[in-house]
């Protein structure tokens, strides 16, 4: 039995990086070795808390390598090829799946969270999930297809057409990649919010128009200043952050879209007089899950490759760290202390 290493996670705040049997493919799967992995900010509960499905289990969803192996049935991906995986595995069959839904399939399972993932030498996926890297993209830009595709996959689902001034409430790492994509597609202009100063000077470099940070006291003094006073044409709010989804239902403009990416981790409130301004503004509010549309994957991961090739996408700049696999629980340890992480993390699992 070939074996390989992974970070096993067997309870909560217990990850070991240890030997496991390697993963066995069936006819219409792949198996890659793993160059790249990230961690994601949903990876956090799941590590630090009790946000498991189950134990012992190897996550991780964001990565890029090389296939090693391809199934008896598989014809349109090669061994060698250089690839990035979706990590979204949904039936296929279901009403929501027909009509391109792929998020919304109530039959899906996820690599990475559900079944073993890439914080491992190896992962298994369906050849279906497989993504071909262009040839110019880096492993790391690679395991980054999937955040990006997450930000675009929010200006999609709200129908952005540009010509607006759009707000991001939260300069994370989905934050900056939707700073990108709404400029990509035709801002009238971008501003990015948060308290820290460190994500507000890389969306300054990663080509924001304005950035705020919401604890100077007049802060909503110069949103009026940036938007003549009609407020934001598109407002997406990627932290999950209370404060920040309500500070939205201020910063919207009349008719605007108003879009909730991140996951909140506490109960949501608005108070009457938030709650009134969505009437009296008539925006719409909506939220965006995952990255995923017909045909499967989506154009979300095509228009990455796409724009990363031609030059109007920087992943790297968002990357805060990379280390190896086996330094998973040090990069873990950073993420104890509020602040210190202001970026991507990524390991790295295998040598080429």
């Amino acid at each position: 039995m070939k074996t390989m290493q992974a970070a096993v996670l067997h309870g909560k705040d217990d990850l070991r990086v240890e030997t496991v049997p390697m993963p066995e493919i069936g006819d219409h799967d792949v198996l890659v070795k793993v160059m790249v992995t990230g961690i994601c900010g949903s990876d956090l509960p799941r590590v630090l808390g009790d946000g498991a499905h189950f134990y012992p289990i190897v996550l991780g969803h964001e990565f890029a390598g090389l296939v090693d192996k391809i199934g008896a049935a598989v014809t349109d991906v090669q061994v060698g090829d250089r690839v990035a995986g979706a990590p979204l595995v949904p039936c296929r069959s279901c009403a929501d799946c027909q009509k391109g839904n792929y998020a919304q399939c109530k039959h899906y399972t996820f690599i990475g969270s559900r079944i073993p993932g890439s914080w491992a030498e190896y992962v298994k996926l369906p050849a279906a999930n497989i993504v071909k890297l262009p040839h110019k993209a880096s492993f790391a830009e690679g395991a980054l297809f999937e955040p990006s595709a997450v930000a675009l996959h929010a200006l999609r689902h709200i129908a952005y057409e540009g010509g607006q001034d759009v707000a991001i409430l939260g300069g994370g790492n989905i934050g900056l990649l939707a700073l990108q994509w709404a400029r990509v597609l035709g801002a009238k202009s971008v501003t990015v919010f948060d308290i820290a100063d460190a994500r507000l000077t890389t969306a300054q470099k990663l080509g924001a128009d304005y950035t705020l940070n919401t604890t100077a006291p007049d802060f909503k003094a110069a949103c009026q200043t940036i938007t003549a006073g009609q407020g934001f044409g598109v407002v997406l709010e990627t932290a999950g952050a209370v404060a920040a989804m309500n500070l939205a239902f201020e910063l919207a403009g009349n008719q605007a879209k108003v879009c909730f990416v991140g996951t909140a981790s506490q109960d949501v409130t608005f108070d009457a007089r938030l709650f009134e301004l969505m009437n009296r503004k008539e925006f719409t509010l909506t939220g965006s899950w995952m990255s995923y549309s017909a045909p499967y994957p989506g154009e979300e991961w095509a228009m990455t490759s796409h724009f990363l090739t031609a030059g109007k996408l920087n992943l790297t700049d968002i990357v805060f760290q990379s280390m190896p696999l086996a330094e998973i629980n040090q990069a873990f340890a950073l993420y104890k202390t509020p602040g210190t992480v202001q970026g991507k993390i990524l390991l790295r699992c295998a040598a080429e």
